[in-house]
């Protein structure tokens, strides 16, 4: 239980009230004004004492509850929740009030439909040898022209208008964990397949042979042009399966900490600013930034101990 902010007492102190009151050198008067409180307080800790009761506040739930909602009628609403009813259909169903059905719903843990079925236990994966799979996905960022956006100052009434907008393509390697960026003009299929060849140059130079790539649903990844890229450059391309992007999850994951930890790090003044910073933020995640699943280590050490392990 925890103690009021405004109590004057707490348990320990009012075990020393109880043992200054028991003592024959004080008072109950004299404790009562040595600790600020009154004389029915004294009496009530020295009774709470006296009958072997712990000093420490009780609940203040009511013993009982007469007029709360019977277990039956309960179960009752838990058992239309599950048939996937909305509250204000239970509560016409049972001509009960919508607040009294809510609260019965948000005391079993079912005010969302969402949480009428479980939630999918977590799949992880990992490939042998890097390259063996590359996770590419784009995340859309708002162009700053001259002054910072709504993320850093809060108010989206100072959108500067027709800025448009800039797109972040990012690739991750599933084993070790290396990360290519840029930061391109659109989406489209031409611009899709010309990054992808240089994120291969790039992990070409690390001596990463790609051999699989996994993309989103987008169109310009689902395009014939795209697909005539991947045969050229020999690469299985997977896509993942619709509405679920925990399918692509090490990509997803990678955008949230690259916005956390770089586009919204701090305030910039002018995109350019922004992708400035980029080129040292990769260096920096690639070779000194500790990653949690490589077991705080970064991820050109995955690549290195990989290499040492090689017969």
């Amino acid at each position: 239980m925890n103690v009021h902010s405004l109590a004057r007492t707490t348990p320990l102190s009012r075990a020393l009230l109880v043992q200054r009151a028991l003592s024959q050198q004080h008072s109950v008067g004299s404790t009562a004004r040595a600790f600020g409180v009154s004389r029915r307080t004294v009496y009530k800790w020295l009774a709470r004492h006296r009958t072997g009761l712990d000093l420490r506040d009780r609940s203040s739930r009511p013993h009982r509850s007469p007029m709360r909602l019977d277990q039956a009628r309960v179960e009752l609403v838990i058992r239309l929740r599950r048939c996937r009813q909305t509250t204000p259909q239970i509560a016409r169903s049972l001509k009960m009030p919508c607040s009294t059905v809510a609260r019965v719903l948000r005391r079993a843990g079912l005010h969302r439909l969402k949480y009428l079925q479980a939630p999918e236990p977590a799949q992880r994966y990992e490939r042998r040898k890097p390259g063996e799979l590359l996770h590419v996905d784009v995340k859309k960022l708002g162009r700053i022209a001259g002054r910072v956006g709504h993320r850093i100052h809060g108010d989206r009434r100072q959108a500067v208008e027709g800025a448009g907008w800039e797109y972040v393509h990012v690739c991750i390697d599933d084993r070790s964990r290396l990360a290519y960026v840029e930061v391109l003009p659109d989406e489209r299929k031409g611009t899709s397949a010309a990054y992808l060849e240089r994120a291969l140059a790039f992990y070409r130079r690390l001596d990463i042979r790609a051999r699989a790539v996994m993309t989103d649903n987008g169109s310009g990844y689902r395009s014939a042009f795209f697909a005539s890229a991947c045969r050229r450059l020999r690469l299985r391309h997977l896509r993942t399966r619709p509405y679920r992007p925990r399918t692509n999850g090490k990509a997803e994951r990678f955008i949230q900490t690259l916005l956390r930890e770089w586009a919204y790090a701090r305030p910039y003044r002018h995109s350019w600013l922004r992708c400035r910073a980029l080129r040292s933020y990769l260096r920096y995640y690639n070779h000194r930034r500790p990653h949690g699943a490589l077991d705080g280590r970064p991820p050109i050490s995955r690549l290195s101990l990989d290499c040492e392990q090689r017969p």
